[in-house]
């Protein structure tokens, strides 16, 4: 019999971002935001938690990573 392993998304709060790509936030925010000349489309889109509280997902920001190297 096959076991099926399925792994949970990992979500990661603005804290650890910041420690994950070694950008500050403000050039993160900087990142999203599309008036910005600063801003990058494949940057990973935050997801909402909550009423006050946002998050990205772990592959996606290993995702963008691999692809400025």
């Amino acid at each position: 019999m096959q076991s099926i392993t399925f792994q949970l998304p990992v979500i990661h709060r603005l804290k650890k971002v910041i420690e994950i790509t070694g950008v500050s936030r403000s050039v993160i925010y900087e990142k999203l935001n599309e008036q910005s000349k600063s801003y990058d489309p494949s940057f990973p889109k935050p997801i909402k938690l909550s009423l006050n509280a946002v998050g990205w997902f772990e592959h996606e920001l290993i995702q963008w990573l691999e692809l400025k190297a």
